[in-house]
């Protein structure tokens, strides 16, 4: 099921769960993850995955992987791979129960005819306009089809030519005949087929009509022997509906519907339809552009999956809808990585340093440990020589007051190295300073008695004849405000919310490192080497999250 250790964060369902068990009214917990293949899974869908896989986990059950695939106009192979690839990433199986609710097309057809002869299903004519006019308000009853009433031989014929593929897309549908009257719109005979012309992704081109989801999820579960099909707050209205078609047909197994509040999350839209307008409006790079919120794109990003199920635990499971500000997703990646991390240096924006009194062609090799608290990590050989590269915002030439860094007539630590102090500097036509110059303390090296001796600061460096060169996209948040909402949502994108910075210098180190290796960047941030782009000896590194929550402030 998983190779994570349980949680037991306790929460509403898992009581209910505990409870079905001693009562024995379950003997095993059957959960299901089922979504719709028509787009990449984002955040909210790993809180659903962490939930139903961790519940099984937890009481020695199972959990279903099973694709809800009723919509072929909508469906990709490429979605059903990316589904599969996010559950095994954030850490869970599904063994031999990987289904399709396609595979139920033959099942769930022969019960619509069940409900046809029942006189509980009817073949209408009326366009999908008309329907939604038919089916009135809130506050006012609907109004019957004037199809309605056709016989069950009348019904069970048109039925079975639409089938056959007898008439076209949009000219007939199977609706429900429950209560155009019903307080609950959605047991105002709701449609259970419509016409698709269209070939499956799975089924291939078995079929020309298509169940809807409301009709084929409750049946699929049936099936499956589901004991808790656990969904989010917005299927509460359906749930009259889930149970009606339990009721009227001859399933074997009679699952119990649940609902938890589902994730929404600041500085995001959750929704896939605006996601995959985001990806053919050419806004992001793809599904997995490392500023989406699919699983794909914050695994890119630098996530690391403990991160993720660590963050599903702390905001729990409830009842009520509310938001979660994305810092708290960041600050758990931030610690997650803030212990695993290799710590490096890198220089994003470089500023040329000589040291005047250092040889010549010389170079030695500075071993530094990669965790000052992870003694276990190892260390690695930085080289260091005459010519450096420094952080431009490491220097100026005029400070203000309580800088702690370079600047002319001062000292500071190069880390893991020497003390140092700006004698003067160098500039070009326009009068920029191109080129810092020093001298160094000899006695200054760390592990040196000299090392003692204290400065105000200490920057980071690398090697100017032995550093990487490498391009680094810094990521920030998708967009501006906390609730991008409206029609105008796409106008509050954040123009900044990626800069890609070429020629960044590194550590010779990080020259090999493989895809989705994470480090922290010294006084920089965490990174992650792209799992696209970046290639051995020529890295790409994405910006995970800041050191500390750069928007606290704003």
């Amino acid at each position: 099921m998983s190779t994570t250790e349980p949680a037991h964060v306790t929460n509403f369902l898992r009581t209910i769960v505990e409870d079905d068990l001693k009562s024995g009214k379950h003997r095993t917990i059957v959960t299901r993850f089922p979504p719709e293949p028509n787009g990449y899974l984002h955040i909210g869908h790993a809180k659903s995955i962490c939930l139903n896989f961790g519940l099984a986990r937890d009481f020695g059950g199972r959990c279903h992987l099973r694709f809800d695939d009723t919509n072929p106009v909508k469906e990709e192979t490429e979605y059903i791979e990316s589904i599969k690839e996010s559950v095994r990433w954030l850490g869970f199986e599904w063994g031999e129960h990987c289904y399709y609710a396609s595979d139920y097309f033959e099942q769930l057809y022969q019960w619509a005819e069940s409900l046809i002869i029942q006189g509980k299903a009817y073949v209408d004519d009326l366009t999908a306009d008309e329907i939604r006019s038919y089916r009135g308000t809130l506050t006012e009853p609907g109004k019957e089809s004037p199809y309605r009433n056709r016989t069950a031989e009348e019904n069970l014929d048109l039925f079975r030519r639409m089938r056959a593929g007898e008439f076209p897309d949009g000219a007939k549908v199977l609706r429900a005949r429950i209560d155009m009257a019903s307080p609950n719109i959605n047991l105002r005979d709701p449609v259970m087929y419509r016409i698709l012309h269209a070939p499956h992704p799975h089924a291939g081109d078995k079929w020309c009509i298509y169940p809807m989801y409301d009709y084929a999820h409750g049946q699929s579960d049936a099936i499956e022997g589901i004991t808790h099909s656990i969904c989010t707050l917005e299927f509460e209205d359906h749930k009259p509906l889930y149970e009606w078609f339990l009721d009227n047909l001859p399933v074997p197994n009679r699952p119990r519907q649940y609902e938890f509040a589902r994730l929404n999350l600041t500085y995001a839209v959750m929704s896939k339809r605006k996601l995959l307008q985001l990806v053919k409006d050419g806004d992001v790079t793809g599904w997995d552009d490392p500023r989406m919120p699919t699983i794909m794109g914050i695994r890119r990003r630098g996530f690391t999956p403990e991160a993720i199920r660590n963050f599903c635990d702390t905001i729990g499971v409830g009842r009520s809808d509310s938001w979660i500000d994305m810092s708290i997703l960041e600050e758990s990646v931030r610690q997650d990585l803030n212990e695993r991390a290799p710590r490096v240096m890198a220089v994003l924006r470089p500023l040329r340093l000589v040291i005047e009194n250092y040889p010549e062609g010389a170079t030695e090799d500075l071993t530094i440990a990669y965790h000052p608290q992870r003694p276990d990590l190892g260390s690695r050989s930085v080289p260091f020589g005459r010519e450096l590269f420094i952080e431009r915002d490491d220097f100026m030439e005029v400070p203000p007051k309580g800088f702690k860094r370079l600047s002319p007539g001062e000292e500071i630590r190069l880390r893991g190295a020497y003390i140092v102090k700006c004698t003067g500097v160098e500039r070009d036509g326009e009068g920029n300073v191109t080129t810092v110059r020093c001298t160094y303390d000899p006695e200054t090296r760390s592990g040196l008695p000299g090392s003692e001796r204290k400065v105000k600061g200490v920057i980071h460096w690398v090697s100017a004849t032995h550093a990487v060169t490498a391009e680094v996209r810094l990521y920030d948040r998708l967009f501006t405000v906390p609730n991008p909402s409206g029609d105008d949502w796409k106008e509050l994108l954040n123009p900044l919310s990626v800069e890609i910075v070429r020629d960044c210098r590194l550590e010779p180190s990080l020259a090999l490192a493989r895809p989705e290796d994470r480090f922290q960047f010294e006084r920089q941030g965490y990174f992650c080497a792209d799992r696209v782009d970046s290639q051995p000896g020529a890295p790409v590194f994405n910006r995970t999250v800041t050191l500390r929550d750069s928007w606290a402030k704003k």
